[in-house]
């Protein structure tokens, strides 16, 4: 049957009583008996701010107020197409699992009265041709009632009921119990979703304090974006957090990961092809409501998520990168209030990619200086002493009238001209722009080695063994060189060492049994203090773990197993 007449009275008046301002006086006495139970629901919905919790306590309360098997609440979506949230009351888990997904609002009857908020009251749902039937395991329901949520005069939802337990119809005064219900679940609603907005503001602030903090603490740049992912994952609810920055082919690079499966986007890059990554450049933001669906997505990185929000990571004009943060198949749709609570956390990532940027350029400029004056200081002090001391050496062998000695000083001239050569072509390194691109991983891990002899003041030791520059693929190897400045500047800023030794072992074999290659640095400094910041032995943990390694530390060379010695690990 279609929807119910506007309820009368006894005497065929309008139900005025069933306004919640009209007295007891005049009520039915059936209504009059249930006026208790009804303050008793309306208390009990009026209680709690968490706004989920309130929407089940409305469920619950409904159905025990009108006696029905089944109550549900639908959220109306912020454009009204469909719903974004259905909480519900009378079925368990196990049935709500055979069902599967909840209704979406699209269409049939509960599409229908989102578009025409009025109250429906039907005695078998299957005669309203707005009905499109039951999904399959879904309980039998015939009896229906539909009452409208409003919050400060706006459509929230609709409150649903279904199947009296007697086997009636829902009566008269059913529908005017669920209509003041529904006015004071508006009330609850209103108060639970500006605490719920006050609370959610105050975790997107809290993210980015914490982001803050991690830069004017002093970690590095890839532990800064690292906290901006795991920040972000955390106050989106997404599945994952993603940070990706311009690549030097184009397009866009994973560069930092906060998921349950990290490895398989670590590394990788999304071409310029893509329409998303022309958006995002372009400094526009990209929202998209179903990954499986969407036509923009061409990797299939995220053909496994649900709604998916990406966000310009830009400041003062300029476009740094993007956050990408993905929810499950089956999550809910960002709201408008998420999406400018995350535009905001972008913002300030944005700021700190800045500082960190600028940190590095600084770091990277007091590197040339030193480099520069050493180069100076080596050409201008160091080689020409060296050669003085050689003519004076063979002005002492000519005079010299022992063949011995004049052997040995003939030798040690040859050493001499030999580390000449050697400092020259140290000063033509230290050069800016004088290196040649490196061709492999092993070329790659001696300019590192060379780069942190600067700041250290010697040149650690290096040992290759294996096929390191054929056997390790690009994945790994700029991982692995990643990992080893990061040891090497841990060993400078806080070992104090005198030595250190680099080996780079492509004949490893993982705890797992694959094969991999294995890098050792060792140093005979202070070692690790107890209590001490782990925030470079973190990074190096995560980058052999999104590749399926492992990182580890322990007693280094010095004497007594002074120092530490750092291992880090990766498959091919």
């Amino acid at each position: 049957m279609s929807a119910a007449p506007a309820p009368r009275s006894s005497d065929g008046s309008p139900a005025a009583a069933a306004g919640p301002t009209r007295g007891l006086r005049g009520l039915s006495t059936e209504l009059t008996a249930r006026v208790p139970q009804l303050l008793e629901a309306l208390r009990s919905v009026g209680s709690g701010l968490e706004l989920h919790a309130t929407l089940n306590r409305i469920c619950a309360t409904a159905a025990e107020l009108t006696n029905a098997r089944y109550a549900g609440l639908g959220v109306a979506a912020e454009d009204e197409e469909g719903l974004a949230d259905f909480v519900y009351y009378g079925v368990d888990e196990d049935t709500a699992q055979r069902i599967g997904r909840l209704p979406d609002g699209q269409s049939g009857l509960l599409g229908a009265l989102i578009h025409d908020p009025d109250p429906v009251r039907l005695t078998n749902l299957a005669d309203d041709a707005r009905a499109c039937g039951l999904p399959e395991h879904h309980p039998p329901m015939r009896s229906f009632l539909g009452v409208p949520i409003r919050v400060q005069g706006a459509i929230f939802g609709n409150l649903y009921l279904a199947e009296k337990r007697d086997g009636r119809p829902f009566t008269d005064y059913d529908l005017h119990l669920v209509r003041v219900l529904a006015a004071e679940a508006g009330i609850a609603i209103g108060n639970a979703r500006l605490y719920e907005a006050a609370q959610q503001r105050e975790r997107w602030i809290d993210g980015s304090v914490a982001v803050t903090t991690a830069l004017l603490a002093g970690d590095d740049a890839e532990d800064a974006l690292q906290v901006v992912a795991e920040q972000a994952r955390r106050l989106a609810r997404s599945a994952a957090g993603i940070v990706m920055l311009p690549a030097a082919e184009g397009g866009l690079e994973i560069v930092a990961v906060s998921s349950a499966h990290p490895a398989k986007a670590l590394g990788v890059v999304v071409p310029p092809e893509s329409q998303v990554v022309a958006e995002l450049l372009d400094g526009k933001p990209v929202f998209v409501e179903d990954a499986a669906t969407e036509p923009r997505l061409i990797t299939d990185l995220a053909r496994g998520y649900g709604p998916i929000m990406m966000l310009p990571l830009q400041s003062d004009g300029r476009l740094l990168g993007a956050l990408v943060l993905p929810r499950a198949e089956d999550g809910r749709p960002f709201t408008g209030t998420e999406r400018v609570l995350a535009a905001q956390f972008a913002s300030q990532a944005a700021l700190a990619l800045m500082v960190a940027e600028t940190q590095r350029d600084r770091e990277r400029l007091a590197v040339f200086e030193d480099r520069d004056r050493i180069a100076r200081d080596l050409h201008d002090l160091v080689i020409q002493r060296l050669f003085s001391t050689g003519m004076m050496l063979e002005s002492a062998q000519r005079r010299s009238a022992l063949p011995e000695v004049r052997e040995g000083v003939g030798r040690a001239v040859d050493e001499l001209d030999v580390t000449i050569q050697e400092i020259r072509t140290a000063v033509f390194a230290l050069q800016p722009g004088s290196e040649e691109p490196p061709s492999g991983l092993r070329t790659r891990i001696l300019r590192e080695i060379n780069m942190a002899a600067v700041p250290l003041g010697f040149k650690p030791g290096h040992r290759f063994v294996g096929p390191v520059d054929t056997a390790v693929g690009e994945l790994t190897c700029k991982n692995l060189i990643a990992a080893l400045r990061e040891a090497l500047s841990n060993a400078f800023r806080h070992s104090g060492a005198s030595r250190i030794d680099v080996t780079v072992d492509a004949t490893a074999r993982l705890p797992d049994g694959r094969q991999g290659v294995r890098l050792t640095v060792a140093d005979d400094g202070v070692g690790i203090p107890e209590g001490g910041r782990r925030s470079g032995l973190r990074n190096l943990a995560r980058r052999a773990e999104s590749l399926g390694g492992d990182s580890s530390y322990g007693p280094g060379i010095g004497e007594g197993g002074a120092g530490t010695t750092v291992t880090w690990q990766a498959p091919y």
